[in-house]
């Protein structure tokens, strides 16, 4: 079979093409530029996937495919990023929401201008494969493909993946969702790809830690931070900073308990702060759901659903709203739901859908 992997240069898509070799079928690479110096992200003081930081990654990813002895191809993305995920990183920020551009760009860019762009230049693949760890499964019974968790829970990434199609599905290969990531830096180590297991991957969005170059076209201004009586406490530099759960940089001192971002107000650009307690609720509002392995619920759904990559699925109960949108319901309050953010549905590993929490 003819596959065409996500090739970045790290050490997951470097071995998915050694694992996809080895099964007998034909690689070839496939790297997307989407940083631009125009963006004004010129400094990198953390480990992102936008930023200056790309043309280093763009020689890896190129001496990566001559290494593993595939054919390799680069596909200038910059405008389509810019267009479609910078877009909406800032337009979820000044709207008071804080937004997930790693789902929005799987879902939109990596599996789909991405593929689309690799066939308009004449490439010819039947699958197209990435290093991502999570597994799919064709169902019979319902003629679905499935979207599953990793076997590595600690490297799942299921949860970035849970908007994707299922068009997108059916032409995924995720070689490295039956490893675990110990045994896949032994087998890099006995390939001969040591140097690869001590690069350090991405972990963040951003290269910098200064977003606001991105805003340069948005009115950012300072607020009030205000407590749950709205007190006035002092002064915000602008909502495009703060986000739901954030403690540090407030700038505020003097209370007797730490204090957290509970909630941000666009029509009166105030940031409300209370303590860590306050962030506690059990009930949220999902929209634009995505029901990814399974047709849409007709009745109320019990599950377990998570709001972040890293949080345990945690017990709910997921009921259709006459709008069209999803009540959830924990069986406990959880910590810093956040509008603008991606709550996922499972049913043990098995990802049944996913939407954007609105409330």
């Amino acid at each position: 079979m003819r596959i065409a992997l996500g090739l970045s240069g790290g050490i997951d898509s470097a071995m998915s093409a050694l694992i996809l070799k080895e099964q007998g079928h034909e690689v070839i690479g496939i790297t997307m530029t989407k940083w631009s110096p125009s963006s004004g992200i010129n400094s990198a003081d953390k480990r992102g996937c936008y930023g200056p930081s790309e043309p280093a990654a763009l020689t890896a990813a190129i001496q990566s495919a001559a290494k593993l002895g595939i054919e390799h191809h680069i596909i200038d993305l910059e405008a389509e990023f810019t267009d479609i995920v910078l877009k909406y990183f800032t337009e979820s920020y000044a709207q008071g929401r804080t937004p997930n551009p790693c789902v929005v760009c799987n879902s939109q860019i990596k599996f789909g201008v991405l593929i689309q762009k690799a066939r308009d230049i004449g490439l010819r693949f039947e699958k197209f494969a990435t290093g991502h760890y999570a597994r799919t499964l064709y169902h019979e019974p319902s003629q679905r493909w499935q979207l599953l968790a990793a076997a590595d829970s600690l490297k799942d990434q299921s949860y970035f993946l849970s908007l994707l199609s299922q068009e997108q599905l059916a032409l995924c290969l995720f070689p490295l969702g039956d490893r675990k990531k110990s045994e896949l830096k032994e087998f890099a180590k006995a390939q001969g790809y040591e140097h690869l297991i001590k690069k350090q991957e991405s972990q963040d969005f951003l290269e910098s830690t200064d977003s606001s170059p991105l805003f340069r076209d948005y009115k950012v201004e300072a607020g009030d931070f205000v407590d749950q009586n709205m007190k006035v406490l002092g002064r915000h530099k602008g909502l495009i900073h703060y986000t739901i759960g954030q403690r540090k940089n407030l700038g505020l001192a003097g209370f007797a308990e730490a204090q957290y971002v509970l909630a941000l107000e666009t029509a009166q650009n105030r940031v409300i702060i209370g303590p860590e307690r306050d962030l506690y609720k059990d009930t949220l509002t999902a929209t634009n759901v995505n029901w990814i392995s399974i047709p849409e619920p007709t009745e109320t759904l019990t599950c377990t659903a998570k709001i972040r990559l890293a949080q345990t699925p945690q017990p709910c109960r997921v009921e259709k709203l006459t709008d069209g949108s999803y009540q959830v319901r924990f069986a406990s309050p959880i910590s810093a739901i956040t509008p603008g953010q991606v709550v996922a549905f499972y049913d043990a590993d098995l990802v049944l859908g996913a939407g954007f929490i609105r409330q």
